[in-house]
């Protein structure tokens, strides 16, 4: 056997840059390039490989660990999961700070290969600097920590161990049921090491994403379940999105006469153009998909892991209402005690609309369905004119119905807070992939570097990013590595001084105002009850480099996103919104765990209503 001999760190880079990815017929790259930040415990190993292969494999600077591995979970979203980058962090706190965005990216099913830096295999210099020292395992480093968020976990100890680790790494990484974050530990003394590698190890090798087929029986079964449904709704998810099933669900849905509702990660697949299409289900879904799913006595949920902002925490279906999953998980297609078909879900979907062919089965949905969308087309023209009461800022649902006509073929991103919920609801998504929204995790401070993961995944298109300014304080390093490497994305800062989705919250139970918006502590009251803490988000940005602009009304606001369409360099718009202008509840319920003992009566109150609904919900 031919060899060659490698530093561990010399042969990864040189085994990424080698593996590929088919699906139905069409090979790409898998591994675009390498981001993250060197420390003492990854540069001159991992670094020195990237240096000598710079060529090959792209490296591309981080100023934040957690940001630059959002960055790479991102990417791998808008690419539907078939091209990654690897994030490489030296180690301790470096490597840590990866640990969110690695369940990040395994709450959501994407993939993203993490490379932490870790102590020395030999331990003869130990304790290294960064090293935390476990004294009763000394085996266990920070790294360990993954394990818990990652889909695959290793340490490579030995240079010769890298050959099964990348194996199984790879294996992970390109499997729809079972992909997310997949952790590989590198020993800084083992990245130096030098080993003969079979050259066999470095040949091209190409992962097929081969669809899972539905089981005849499956099929059967589910089929003959919906044939005795008479008003079945589906319920379309991520696996939608990266099967590229939005067309077969709707073919689907047309011909049996079926109503569709998506989720956050399945939004857009399904064509807004259908008179079969009502929006987003679930606690920010739109009234129209909230009442009729209510309606049911069938749910087909297509690609989606039925999570309580979904099902409403198990209140948005009928009682009696019975379910049927396509789902290349098992886990997931189980749920709620589904009819369970284990495939991906185009493939599923086909199956299925070709048994109920067979068999010439048809809806009864009437004028239900019309009637829902007309209502909801009622309310969205109110929420069109609403006005905040205040001069000197916006209305936050008129501000977003005003940017998608503005933004209506861009690429847009968001993440958490009041947002996504406002999104999910007023938005129309006009061409599938559009829509990047990260809610699994709904994790503050992906926006920023999602928004750079987005472009370098579609830099044709211009990409908005979404997010308050709670969030944009979580993270926003990558405004500056999108200057430094040149990829222009957009900052759409909602400011409206704090964390007004949860202060909503508090006050729904009955908790009044508390620790929720950015406020001055008051000596009078011991408590954030002074004035608000006056912050230009926009001036922060500039110094980066990045265009900016601050606007209280909408003329300025059509000023600022022409202006930052014509930029050449990232832009940054802070839009002064009024507290508490977000979208309200449409059909929904969301539990919570509101105190059933408190000083306060309405905290009280809202226990016991709140209890009334629990208490008769499904337990499982």
């Amino acid at each position: 056997m031919n060899t060659v001999k490698l530093t561990m760190a010399q042969a990864l880079v040189r085994f990424l840059d080698m593996q590929y990815v088919c699906v139905d017929g069409k090979e790409e790259k898998f591994v675009h390039g390498i981001m993250g930040i060197f420390g003492h415990g990854n540069v001159v190993g991992l670094g020195q490989a990237l240096e000598q292969y710079a060529d090959q494999m792209p490296f591309i600077q981080g100023k934040n660990e957690q940001e630059i591995a959002h960055v790479c979970v991102a990417f791998a979203k808008q690419m539907r999961r078939r091209a990654i980058y690897a994030c490489t962090a030296s180690i301790g706190p470096g490597s840590l700070n990866m640990v969110t965005a690695a369940g990040t990216a395994s709450v959501n099913h994407i993939p993203v290969l993490l490379l932490p830096s870790d102590t020395y295999a030999d331990r003869q210099p130990d304790p290294v600097l960064q090293q935390f020292e476990h004294d009763e395992d000394y085996s266990i480093s920070v790294n360990d920590s993954f394990k818990a968020v990652s889909r695959y976990w290793d340490r490579v100890q030995r240079p010769e161990q890298l050959m099964t680790a990348m194996l199984n790494a790879m294996r992970i990484l390109t499997d729809p049921a079972k992909t997310g974050a997949v952790t590989v530990c590198l020993p800084q003394d083992v990245q130096g090491e030098a080993y003969d590698y079979p050259e066999e190890f470095f040949r091209k090798r190409v992962w097929h994403l081969d669809r899972q087929p539905a089981s005849a029986e499956a099929v059967e079964r589910a089929a003959e379940l919906l044939m005795t449904s008479k008003k079945p709704v589906i319920l379309s998810g991520g696996g939608v999105r990266y099967s590229d099933a939005g067309a077969a669900v709707l073919a689907f849905a047309e011909e049996f006469g079926i109503p569709v509702a998506e989720t956050q990660a399945g939004k857009g697949e399904v064509s807004c153009e259908s008179d079969w299409y009502l929006g987003c289900a679930g606690i920010c879904g739109t009234l129209s998909a909230n009442v009729i799913v209510k309606q049911a006595d069938l749910i087909l949920a297509v690609g989606t892991k039925l999570n309580d902002f979904v099902t409403n925490s198990k209140n948005g279906f009928a009682a009696d209402a019975r379910f049927v999953s396509i789902n290349t998980s098992r886990m997931d297609a189980l749920k709620l005690d589904a009819e369970s078909v284990v495939a991906d879900a185009r493939a599923g979907v086909e199956a299925l609309h070709t048994a109920l062919q067979a068999r010439g089965w048809h809806t009864d949905w009437s004028d239900e369905v019309k009637d829902a969308k007309r209502s909801w087309q009622t309310e969205l023209a109110r929420l069109a004119q609403l006005e905040a009461p205040e001069a000197a800022a916006l209305n936050q649902t008129r501000v977003l119905m005003e940017l998608n006509e503005l933004l209506c073929e861009d690429n847009i991103v968001a993440a958490s807070g009041s947002l996504p919920s406002d999104l999910e609801r007023v938005w129309t998504v006009r061409r599938p992939g559009a829509y990047h929204l990260e809610y699994g995790f709904s994790c503050m401070g992906y926006e920023v570097s999602g928004a750079l993961g987005v472009k370098l995944a579609d830099p044709e298109h211009e990409v908005y990013t979404f997010v308050g300014d709670g969030g944009f304080l979580m993270g926003h390093s990558d405004l500056l590595t999108s200057i430094q490497e040149g990829h222009k994305i957009n900052v759409l800062l909602f400011n409206n001084s704090g964390h007004q989705c949860i202060h909503n919250l508090e006050r729904s139970q009955g908790m009044g105002t508390f620790g929720t918006e950015f406020r001055f502590r008051e000596q009078s009251t011991g408590g954030l009850t002074g004035g608000y803490v006056p912050v230009n988000y926009a001036k922060l940005a500039s110094a980066y480099g990045v265009k900016t602009w601050r606007v209280t009304t909408l003329t300025e606001l059509h000023a600022a996103i022409e202006a930052s369409k014509q930029s050449d360099v990232s832009t940054l718009i802070e839009i002064m919104v009024l507290p508490g202008t977000m979208t309200e509840g449409y059909e929904n319920f969301w539990r919570v765990g509101t105190a059933s003992v408190a000083e306060k009566e309405s905290v009280r109150k809202a226990y016991e209503k709140l209890n009334d609904v629990v208490k008769n919900l499904r337990k499982y």
